[in-house]
């Protein structure tokens, strides 16, 4: 199992903490990639978002594709993963700019292909609003295209969201086949454009049992597309909590959960809930960490939280992206005490 983190661009990942001491600057997110990089992290997620989901929409986040590009010069083996949403760009565009970070990166980028769900945050930015079924309709096309123009020399398409004309794209990615697409989605409709156009699925957290269930979900279906299912990698985001005790380990988790239900990070939860269809019941105690990153409940210390890991690998899960704060200190920790003792531990999956 590989472990990857959440690059920490709105400042944190707690709703209800004021100051986790991670300012959302360039300047710190180059420090908390280069220390993941050396650490021996193998990806780092940018997430796509406008407005700042954790602090609430008045709070600064950096943009997803510019810091991309500007963190793979100056970062050596880790993969950079950028969430895009395609109701914020074109599709033709977005290809050839996923080319052209790959090379700068000589081949360790990624895209994580995100249907969006913040109504407010659309409509600020591009003035329009999809229901559930057109985005996944939309983000099908998108991903054709990307393919069909990292693959074929000149590349047409005529759908219901997006038409070009025997466009070419040149010079093409520097991975054989194009740049690898993330995609994550509990919904029908997700779940099946996943199966069926992208390379990999990425799961909220979730515990074993609900993960297991999810990958061999995906394969099924992976199968019945015609797709080969042992292609297809497995994710999951999670928050962790590495301390010397479980006591201390504990005691920060009652910490991080003791929801203020006036916090403004917590004014995007009814946009969340609305407009996903989503899987299993989220509340607000839930929702203080991002991406229901509590549920794994990697939370204790090095052997513990190794232990735990390695009953997802059991299942088949093959990347943890891990969420924790502060996110500089908590990654050279995991880099010293986990990434060691994960990488040693037998798997018996």
């Amino acid at each position: 199992m590989d472990l990857g983190i959440w690059l920490p661009i709105f400042g944190g990942w707690l709703r209800n903490v004021d100051d986790e001491g991670m300012p959302p600057t360039f300047e710190y997110n180059r420090k908390v990639a280069q220390a993941a990089d050396d650490a021996g992290f193998s990806t780092m997620l940018i997430a796509e978002l406008n407005l700042n989901d954790i602090n609430g929409p008045s709070h600064p986040a950096l943009e997803c594709w510019t810091t991309a590009s500007a963190l793979a010069p100056v970062t050596d083996d880790i993969r950079i993963m950028a969430a895009i949403r395609p109701g914020f760009r074109e599709p033709a565009v977005t290809a050839k700019m996923a080319s052209n970070i790959d090379h700068i990166s000589d081949g360790r980028f990624e895209i994580n292909l995100v249907s969006a769900w913040w109504e407010e945050e659309m409509k600020m930015y591009v003035g329009d609003w999809l229901d559930h079924s057109d985005r996944y309709d939309r983000s099908t096309e998108f991903v054709q295209i990307l393919k069909g123009l990292w693959s074929q020399e000149r590349f047409s398409f005529d759908g219901d969201f997006y038409t070009i004309e025997d466009t070419i794209l040149q010079p093409k990615p520097v991975q054989p086949g194009g740049v690898p697409v993330y995609a994550g989605g509990g919904s029908e409709e997700g779940r099946n454009m996943i199966a069926t156009h992208c390379d990999h699925y990425l799961m909220h957290g979730g515990t074993v049992d609900k993960i297991a269930g999810d990958i061999e979900d995906l394969r099924e279906r992976r199968a019945e597309k015609g797709h080969d299912p042992d292609a297809m990698k497995f994710g999951m985001a999670a928050y962790m909590i590495c301390r010397d005790s479980e006591q201390e380990a504990r005691e920060e988790l009652d910490r991080i959960t003791s929801v203020d239900y006036e916090a403004e990070g917590f004014d995007s939860y009814d946009d969340f809930v609305e407009h996903s269809e989503l899987d299993s019941e989220v509340d607000l105690k839930d929702y203080s960490v991002s991406n229901r990153g509590l549920r794994p409940d990697l939370v204790g210390t090095p052997d513990q939280i190794v232990e735990k890991l390695n009953a997802y690998a059991d299942v088949g899960l093959d990347l943890v992206l891990l969420q924790c704060s502060p996110m500089l200190e908590e990654v050279q920790r995991i880099g010293r005490e986990v990434i060691p003792r994960l990488k040693s531990a037998p798997v018996q999956g």
